[in-house]
């Protein structure tokens, strides 16, 4: 079976047998700026930025995309993100001076967390942030103080856990009673009452999250019950209008073979037609539509190459790939059992001689990036490609073992261009004092 459909959508194999992908032959890539590096293809990019606008716009008119910015932020990014269109979720003062970087219209900005800090919460009144999603009452209380320091009322939304089980991994699993997000639905009319009488608020709406990687989009339609219904409780009691409503991200990509992910229209259908039905129902007006797609955009964009090293064949045991990367810059294997397929991306044209187990480098047992996947004959000096790399793999990279976070190219119709450079060693001392 072929893998080519979890790769990025320009994704082809070459007369060579080489993976193709962007119209840029990935083995030349490697030799080009070297390995580990990781590649975005632009049109996978745009296509699904598209993808979300269409699905989701033509079933409900009032709705704004915004990029989950923690999947992978930088420069390059952030200025298409912005040619596309779409808002951006950011959960740090770094995602925030990412964008503001490069211009990003920060109206278009949401700012989500759980501890945001005094300077955070400075900067996001400062440059006058389109939205702050408040977690808790700490916050609420501390916001609203800031605000008139500054003399500013910013718009609001309020994050609610709605207790709902998106049926995920346990660590990233953010809507269920039992987290550090949000104000757990039992508070939530506290919460609303709280944030309507602050005189230097301005609540627009209400949020929540219910996780990443979520394949069934059922979940959704139970929050969304659920926030709806607080909300024309609120508004018969208190005159709460619910001008936005926020129901996060979370959508599922395809990893593996074996687990394919829901079309986006159908966490599209599901979602428009749920609201559009609870609001009809409590005869509330429409609210804007917010959704917060990170993985889902970026995911399958993102390509990871390595070259191979040491190939320790145990007879009747294992074979191990060992290749120049893992965990220092994908450590999503080893933190909750992430499945990846791989490939060898200058042996497309082989036949698969059996399984082996690709390893990282680093000093840790549990440094393996695929565990048991059948491949054509390795040996030392292939590229390993792995596909759906573009989402969590980069944020998350750490200087583990002294080494050094991967280079990152952008390729388009055959052309590349490098928009992170590889660290050096100065980098790693950059911040030492002696």
């Amino acid at each position: 079976m072929s893998k080519l459909p979890i790769f990025p959508l320009t994704a082809r194999v070459s007369n060579q047998g080489h993976l193709i992908v962007g119209g840029c032959d990935t083995v030349e890539l490697a030799t080009e700026f070297g390995t580990p590096l990781y590649i975005f293809d632009e049109f996978s990019l745009r296509s699904k930025c598209t993808e979300f606008r269409e699905q989701f716009g033509r079933r409900y008119k009032n709705i704004l995309i915004i990029y989950a910015a923690k999947a992978f932020i930088n420069r390059a990014l952030a200025l298409i993100l912005n040619e596309e269109g779409l808002g951006l979720d950011v959960v740090s003062g770094g995602e925030l001076g990412i964008a503001q970087s490069v211009g990003f219209p920060l109206d278009r900005v949401y700012f989500h967390g759980n501890n945001k800090s005094a300077e955070e919460i400075r900067l996001a009144l400062k440059w006058r942030v389109g939205r702050i999603v408040v977690d808790n009452f700490y916050e609420l209380a501390m916001l609203d103080k800031m605000a008139n320091e500054q003399g500013y009322i910013p718009d609001i939304l309020l994050r609610l856990s709605p207790g709902v089980d998106p049926h995920t991994h346990k660590y990233i699993a953010t809507g269920v009673v039992d987290s550090k997000f949000g104000f757990p639905l039992s508070s939530g009319e506290e919460a609303i009452a709280q944030a309507m009488s602050a005189s230097n608020l301005n609540l627009v709406g209400l949020d929540f999250h219910l996780g990443s990687l979520i394949f069934d989009a059922e979940p959704y339609q139970q929050a969304i019950e659920l926030i709806v219904n607080l909300a024309a409780e609120m508004k018969d009691k208190y005159g709460f209008e619910l001008k936005e409503l926020n129901v996060g991200g979370g959508f599922a990509i395809q990893y593996s073979l074996d687990s394919p992910a829901p079309p986006v229209s159908l966490y599209a259908e599901v979602i428009t037609s749920k609201i559009v039905s609870k609001c009809r129902e409590l005869k509330l007006i429409l609210p804007r539509l917010i959704i917060e797609p990170g993985r889902a955009i970026v995911g399958q964009a993102g390509v990871a190459l390595y070259k191979v090293g040491v190939v320790k064949d145990i007879p009747g045991i294992r074979c191990y790939v060992s290749v120049d990367g893992g965990m220092a810059d994908n450590i999503r294997p080893a933190l909750y059992g992430a499945k990846y397929e791989a490939v060898v991306a200058n042996k497309l044209l082989e036949k698969e001689a059996g399984e082996v187990t690709i390893a990282g480098k680093f000093c840790e047992s549990g440094d393996i990036i695929v565990k048991g996947i059948n491949l054509p004959p390795v040996s030392a000096g292939d590229i390993i490609a792995i596909p759906s790399c573009g989402a969590y793999c980069l944020p998350l990279a750490s200087n583990y073992n002294a080494s050094l976070k991967p280079a990152v190219t952008l390729v388009k119709e055959g052309k590349v261009r490098l928009i992170r450079q590889r660290e050096t060693f100065d980098d790693l001392t950059r911040c030492d004092l002696v």
